[in-house]
This record gives structure tokens, sequence and C-alpha cells, in this order.
């Protein structure tokens, strides 16, 4: 199977489980099937409900994390459907997007590129709790009534558990949706982390991202360069204000509308173009 059709069908599958906040293991089953065939998958055991990878050939390399969470907003309430509505025609995928789009273009390349020798080690950071709003708007509907839960805390302890067991990536990219773009397809690259989360950076870490967009750009001149909130501004401040190394945080987004409501929708041809330029940007760290 194809790359892109591979994405499509993880996309689809992954975007039917309730995964919603606090709910995030209803997702593991899937994901786990996935990593556990290779046979240099790696789990890496970290607290709650966020799942770690490690795809690695060499202790040496340079090591890329591929960031997505896998938490959904729950726009059904308490009797929500046991499998929730996907749709995809020739242009898109229409369903619980936010953030399956990501998932699903991470486990396509786990299973098809990760550990061959043209790319760099990989890391895949699966967390809980990306999203805010059920804890804004309905914490009845989560876990303990999202009592002990914090916006953003699957990647927090993601970071925490990496830095305690000296597994530190070269860069993070984080694959989540933009709404930028409203109703149009393409591609946002957000990278300067540090106006969003309060971390003050130093040369080294500002020159590193640096390099890093212009990668990006060279590979796809069309990426928009611009910056939002999600886990990446997370993964930036916590490897960078604890670590000893300036560790690169980006996301790289394709477009999706409407924004946390019910059927987002992603253009296919986006997902191709992310898969094409993820596939180009780690074969070129590699």
């Amino acid at each position: 199977m194809k790359l892109f059709d591979e994405a499509i069908l993880h996309i689809r599958e992954t975007a039917k489980i309730p995964s919603f906040s606090t709910y995030e293991e209803r997702l593991h089953p899937y994901i786990k099937s996935i990593f556990e065939p290779l046979h240099i998958s790696e789990e890496i055991q970290v607290p709650g409900n966020s799942l770690v990878y490690k795809l690695a050939n060499s202790n040496s390399r340079y090591t890329v994390a591929l960031a997505a969470h896998i938490d959904k907003i729950n726009h059904y309430g308490e009797n929500h459907p046991d499998e929730l509505p996907v749709d995809v025609t020739d242009s898109h995928i229409e369903g619980a997007m936010d953030d399956c789009a990501g998932l699903g273009i991470l486990l396509s390349i786990a299973r098809n590129i990760g550990g061959t020798d043209t790319v760099p080690n990989l890391l895949f950071f699966f967390s809980e709790m990306e999203e805010s709003k059920g804890l804004k708007e309905h914490p009845h509907l989560l876990k303990n009534k999202g009592e002990g839960y914090t916006h953003g805390m699957g990647a927090r302890q993601i970071a925490a558990a990496c830095l305690q067991k000296n597994i530190l990536p070269d860069e993070v990219i984080t694959v989540d949706t933009t709404p930028l773009f409203k109703a149009k397809p393409g591609i946002a690259l957000y990278s300067k982390h540090w106006e969003l989360n309060s971390l003050e950076p130093g040369e080294e870490l500002m020159n590193k991202t640096g390099q890093t967009v212009k990668r990006f750009k060279n590979i796809n001149p069309d990426i928009h360069l611009d910056n939002n909130t999600n886990d990446y501004l997370h993964y930036g401040y916590e490897f960078n204000a604890h670590g000893t190394d300036a560790v690169v945080s980006v996301a790289l987004e394709p477009a999706i509308f409407p924004y946390h409501q019910k059927g987002e929708k992603v253009f296919k041809e986006d997902i191709k173009r992310v898969l094409n330029i993820l596939t180009a940007y780690l074969k070129s760290v590699g």
C-alpha cells in the first residue's frame, strides 16, 4: 500500500474511535497494532494516557521526534456514538480530523519508512490532553469531571520522561491541523514557540530553528510561516528550559475547516503534501 493510501486509511479508522480527552486509551490498541510488529520498535513508558515509541538503528545518529495528539473534542455529549462518523470523498476527509490527520500521517510514516537507513532515528510522541475545550466548556464529560487534568499535560509529561531517561531528540516536529486557511487548502509551519510560551531562547536554539525552517522552505516554498498554540509550544519549552541542548520544536500543519466543530474537513491533497514534505525532510537530515 502506498504511503498516502495508508495514511488515508489510518486517518479514517482512527477518526471513528471516540478517544475524547481523558479517554485516549481507546486509541491505544490501534496505535499499538502498528508499532508492535515493527522489529526495531521500542515502547518508552510515560505517565498517563500518552504513548511514546522509538524506531532507531543507531545510538549516535540524528534523532527526530514526530508528534501528534490523540485526544478529540467531544462534540456529541454523553450519548456519543460508539463509532464516530467519517466520510471520505474525492477531495477531502470529513470527521474528527483534529488530530487524526496528524496521527494517520505519523502511523503511515512509522510503518513505511521508520527505522530505515534513509531517515534519522525516530521517536513518536502521541500525547493526551492537548485540547483545552473540554476542560473549559464541558468538564463533566471528562473523567473525574476534569479534576487532575490540565491542558497540554501529555506533551509536558512526555518531555519530562524523555529528559529523565536521557532520550533526547534533536528536533520535535508536531503534526496537527491549522485553522489559518479557512475553507481553502494550505500547509503552515510554526517555529517561534518562544513568542507564545515564555521561553527565553538562546542564540543556538534560534539558529538551529532558522536552519530547520530553511530546510522546510527549500523542500516546499509554498509553506506558510505563521504561529499558533498547540503541543509544539510545550515541547519547545520543556526540552529547552529543563534540558542542556537546543532542541528544535516546530509544527507542520495541514488546513482544517470548520475548526473545533462537528464535520471537520481536511483536504486529501494537503495530506499528500505533508507526507511528501516530511519524507523529503527526514531524508535530508537522515
